[in-house]
């Protein structure tokens, strides 16, 4: 149980994906410092998410306060991090699972922690020493080896979460097709989503497209090219809980690298994952878990692009339907 007055504050200013990717990280945080009441600095949309996050009856979900989705910049952190410190006293430790400074250690360090948990960075005093950065590491295991060598052991297989206590039952067994990515790199074209779900209509499974509300077009133009109805596009209609309990209860999710694919991890439902200028051995799931099926050309690009990736243009409607046919039945 926390203990008034001690406070871990742990940085996570990111994305859906970027989360659940933290999740071993944040329960060994919980098993490290079971009396600290910890603080996640990440955006508010996040939040309904939180409480699925178990570490054990033994210590309480992580603590989600702040709302700014702008705390990726330094000033928005620093005012956050100040502002709470001056509420509940200085921070006992200060966690950086966001990346490897300047700006956001110094952030972190605005609140004047005691301890602060961070890769080493010479261009911060306080950070000079301590665990190094690795190109190329998973996004998982990068984050549970530094807290490993800062004395937190964690788990990196821990990424299941539990399924919201509501669940969208009206849609269990569905296939989720989500077409949307942050990044126009990570965007496989609509045409080609629309053969997917056309052909999974075919054979008797009900389709649904998600995505968020500036993907509402580009589901809609999905769904128009597989004959599907209007109501299967939930693009724009589900909150990032609802989008939860519609993936814990799907038959399969089908999409590239995206935060959708690692909720189908987190909750272990089967899927199809594309991957284009990122390699899955950086942000795909593990690989002893058979239920999900990657697709890569091995061509790596930038992740930040406003065209899709040539190596994710290399995958092929025939690649994916094939990778279907590979899925396990849910269990």
């Amino acid at each position: 149980m926390a203990v008034d007055g001690k406070l871990i504050l742990i940085l996570r200013a990111l994305g859906l994906g970027d989360l659940l990717t933290a999740v071993p990280a944040l329960r060994g945080l919980a098993r490290a410092f079971p009396e600290h009441r910890r603080v996640l600095l990440a955006p508010s949309v996040l939040a309904p998410l939180l409480p699925l996050i178990r570490a054990g009856e033994e210590t309480e979900p992580v603590v989600h306060e702040l709302d700014h989705a702008d705390l990726l910049s330094r000033s928005a952190l620093a005012r956050a991090a100040v502002g709470l410190a001056g509420a509940k006293g200085a921070p006992d430790v200060a966690v950086n699972l966001h990346g490897c400074g300047p700006e956001s250690h110094r952030a972190l360090l605005s609140a004047r922690p005691r301890r602060i948990i961070a890769f080493a960075n010479p261009r911060v005093a306080e950070a000079r020493v301590g665990p190094q950065w690795r190109a190329g590491e998973h996004e998982v295991g990068r984050w549970c080896r530094m807290l490993g060598e800062a004395g937190v052991p964690c788990d990196p297989s821990e990424l299941q979460i539990e399924p919201p206590r509501s669940i969208a039952e009206d849609l269990r067994g569905v296939t989720v097709i989500h077409p949307g990515a942050s990044s126009g790199a990570r965007r496989w074209p609509p045409e080609r989503w629309a053969a997917i779900a056309a052909a999974e209509r075919m054979v008797g499974r009900r389709v649904v497209i998600t995505g968020s509300r500036s993907e509402q077009v580009l589901a809609q133009c999905v769904a128009d090219g597989a004959g599907l109805p209007s109501k299967a596009v939930l693009a724009g209609r589900t909150s990032v809980d609802r989008l939860a309990s519609l993936v814990s209860v799907a038959g399969r999710v089908v999409c590239t690298d995206t935060g959708v694919g690692h909720l189908a991890t987190a909750l272990g439902t089967p899927s199809v994952l594309l991957f284009g200028p990122v390699s899955p051995a950086e942000w795909g799931p593990p690989v002893e878990l058979r239920r999900h099926v990657v697709l890569w050309a091995g061509v790596r690009g930038d992740p930040h692009a406003e065209c899709p990736d040539r190596g994710l243009l290399q995958i092929k409607v025939a690649d994916v339907l094939d990778a279907l046919e590979l899925l396990p039945d849910k269990v």
